[in-house]
């Protein structure tokens, strides 16, 4: 049976494991809210039981305990009588009262080792010194205060009121966004006015040089607590392809360049004949934590304003997640609390670099309300929505329909449409949202009123030079994501096969493609989608049979007689997702992308490339007007390597044979990834299927990843 003691050191040894390993996943790898009470709770064992050890664990050990018994006659006979005890010779007279037994003992001890190494790694107390055992013990103690520091330092000290900042949001190629926060009455009214920073790329407007006079783009007489002290200017009646200083009397200043004409690229030098733009999501303030910086500190922000210059990017397509509203600790689910996160971001002293040069428009994800989010409009979700309206959607395009949270917006080759995937979804069931038989939708995403706005986009004829439909989703469009697949499109897959149904349509129409963006699982992938290579049947006057993952209906055995015919899509239809973050986060360990399908026939979510790796990644998406650019390239700025050129979709056909998907990257293992880039043991299918899928216009995309653990 074990001792106190015994169980006291045994406390103060797991105790201090735990907390150890907890501290460090909490504080260098992620930064979950589950993890706190596990430390805490161990430091509270820890505290006592280090302490008891400390007094309980003796200095010495004993090397040998001799005891010596000797026997001697007593000096004093009749004195040493007397002393005999009457109860032994009941009252007769002891002549003889015997020998003396004199017990000596030896004890022998040797003075413990300090035992340094034992007690800095195991948390116990040294036997012998006071210094390693207070050593150790700070070292827990140190932890418990860094996970303290990086849950309530920012929450308390740095809550941001006073915060005064404006950012450029969504630029068009006549207008331009711009948001503001000014809490100081002393500086209203906010006057905004803005000038050429260079000379106009066109001069078909009549507009003979520069003009660097500054205009006035208008005042916001008042700002109040209603939207957190926050208003928008916009700017009308701007030239397209230029670039634009503007400033605002509360002393912000920024820069934006116009975007193409529609269906035109870039004119500019520096940027001629490419569109370009970026996209990422996930971020969060000082993680990995230092406790060595600002508290509101972001490497990741920091990362992408030093590599910019190497880009001349339009915008940034930030894909939710800007705040993380339950990690690492919720304080709170009212609006004031749900407000002081997107502040702190807007504070970080990192933020400046990022925004300054390049436009931010956003969509949300689950974090921006809470975990997992799939409970509509319901609970907190009206106090996490309040800050989105204020710091997003107000500087953000106009939404498809009025009152609503999606949005779309067309610039130069490419037209977007951005959705919103967390207000409108059906509960996450467990299911995969497909018919087992027919492969219908058993639940929605998107909810009908913006599915079907989706699909008239995508069915939407564009105006000459718009060579791409861009979908901009928070979650992964792919099911090849296991880990958390009931919160991606892989638990909507009846749904998702109506839309990719749609968005094969729009290649087989021809002159224009399909590209998915998309965030939210700390990886980056590029995945393509090609259809069924022996297409889907129909009934002629009816549509196609069954609209599911399946792609089949009873109505086919109930009435075969009808006249059927056989859909089929060209491989040049095939859908590419290209799915980058976080911007600033943690990443996994483990692998928790692996290809997919949802057939027996063939393969439906094709991986070209996986990079799982690094806290800060974010892609750069350009459309080139020329079939040709280079890959594999270095920002020195930056450190980071081009991570990857993860797929090519080109122009015409004389620039198909040397495309394949390559990738400057080698220096690490990515699980399943190629020397090249690529995914899985089939390259040359990979390699077969990106030639085969080009499309017949003069137009290039590619998507890159930068990352930085």
């Amino acid at each position: 049976m074990l001792s106190t003691k015994d169980v006291a050191k045994y406390a103060t040894v797991s105790s201090s494991l735990v907390l150890r390993l907890c501290a460090f996943v909490f504080l260098r790898w992620i930064p979950g809210s589950d993890i706190p009470p596990i430390l805490f709770t161990a430091a509270a064992i820890y505290l006592p039981s280090f302490i008891y050890t400390s007094y309980t664990t003796p200095p010495y050990d004993v090397v040998a305990d001799e005891i010596d018994v000797v026997a001697k006659d007593p000096s004093d006979p009749s004195e040493a009588a007397q002393d005999v005890d009457s109860r032994y010779i009941k009252g007769e007279t002891v002549s003889d009262p015997g020998q003396e037994l004199d017990v000596q003992e030896t004890v022998v001890v040797d003075e413990k080792s300090p035992e340094i190494l034992k007690t800095l790694l195991t948390g116990l107390p040294s036997p012998t010194s006071l210094l390693w055992s207070a050593n150790t013990f700070f070292i827990n103690l140190l932890l418990v205060v860094m996970s303290l520091d990086l849950i309530f330092r920012g929450a308390i000290y740095h809550q941001a009121h006073d915060l005064s900042m404006a950012r450029t949001g969504y630029v068009s190629d006549t207008s331009a966004r711009v948001l503001l926060r000014e809490p100081d009455a002393t500086k209203y009214p906010i006057f905004v006015s803005y000038r050429y920073a260079d000379k106009p790329m066109s001069t078909s407007y009549g507009v003979l040089g520069p003009d660097s006079s500054w205009k006035s783009g208008g005042s916001i007489e008042w700002l109040d607590e209603s939207t957190d002290f926050t208003g928008t200017f916009e700017l009308t009646g701007l030239y397209s392809d230029t670039r634009y200083q503007w400033v605002v009397s509360s002393n912000h200043t920024g820069f934006f360049t116009t975007a193409p004409k529609t269906g035109l690229t870039s004119d500019r030098v520096g940027s001629a004949g490419s569109f370009t733009f970026l996209h990422s999501s996930c971020l969060i303030n000082n993680f990995p934590y230092s406790p060595f910086v600002h508290t509101l500190s972001n490497k990741g922000l920091q990362y992408l304003g030093e590599a910019l210059n190497g880009f001349k990017a339009q915008f940034m397509l930030f894909l939710g997640d800007f705040i993380y509203a339950d990690v690492p600790y919720s304080h709170g689910t009212d609006a004031a609390n749900y407000r002081r996160q997107y502040r702190q971001v807007y504070a970080s002293p990192d933020w400046p670099a990022a925004a300054k040069e390049l436009p931010w428009i956003h969509v949300y994800d689950d974090h921006e309300v809470a975990n997992d989010w799939d409970k509509n409009t319901t609970g907190v979700f009206p106090a996490a929505n309040d800050p989105y309206e204020h710091y997003h959607i107000a500087a953000n395009p106009p939404p498809v329909r009025k009152g609503e949270t999606y949005f779309s917006f067309t610039q130069g080759p490419a037209t977007f449409f951005m959705l919103d995937t967390r207000r409108y979804r059906s509960p996450n069931d467990g299911t995969n949202g497909s018919d087992p038989v027919t492969g219908e939708p058993t639940k929605t995403m998107l909810g009908q009123t913006q599915l079907h706005d989706l699909l008239e986009w995508l069915k939407r004829p564009e105006p000459e030079g718009v060579r791409w439909k861009v979908l901009v989703s928070s979650i992964p469009f792919t099911k090849n994501w296991w880990f958390g697949a009931q919160d991606t499109w892989r638990g909507y897959l009846g749904e998702r096969q109506i839309i990719l149904e749609h968005m094969w349509d729009v290649g087989l129409r021809g002159g224009v493609g399909v590209i998915v963006l998309s965030g939210d699982r700390h990886e980056f992938a590029a995945t393509s989608f090609p259809p069924p290579p022996d297409g889907k049947e129909e009934l002629v006057g009816l549509g196609q049979i069954g609209a599911g993952a399946r792609g089949v209906n009873a109505l086919a055995e109930q009435a075969p007689d009808l006249m059927k015919k056989r859909k089929r899509w060209p491989l040049s239809a095939t859908v590419h997702e290209f799915s980058a973050s976080p911007l600033n986060m943690f990443y996994l360990p483990i692998r928790t992308y692996s290809e997919s399908t949802t057939s027996d026939e063939y393969t439906s979510d094709v991986c070209i490339k996986y990079i799982p790796d690094g806290n800060s990644k974010f892609g750069s998406t350009f459309i080139l007007a020329l079939a040709a650019f280079t890959i594999g390239q270095t920002n020195a700025a930056c450190g980071c390597k081009l991570k990857s050129s993860t797929s090519t979709v080109a122009a015409d056909a004389a620039a198909t044979s040397d495309t394949s998907a390559t990738s400057s990257n080698s220096d690490s293992d990515n699980g399943n990834i190629s020397p090249n880039g690529l995914c899985g043991p089939d390259q040359d299918r990979a390699r077969t299927l990106l030639a085969a899928a080009m499309y017949p216009i003069t137009s290039t995309v590619s998507a890159s990843s930068w990352s930085k653990k």
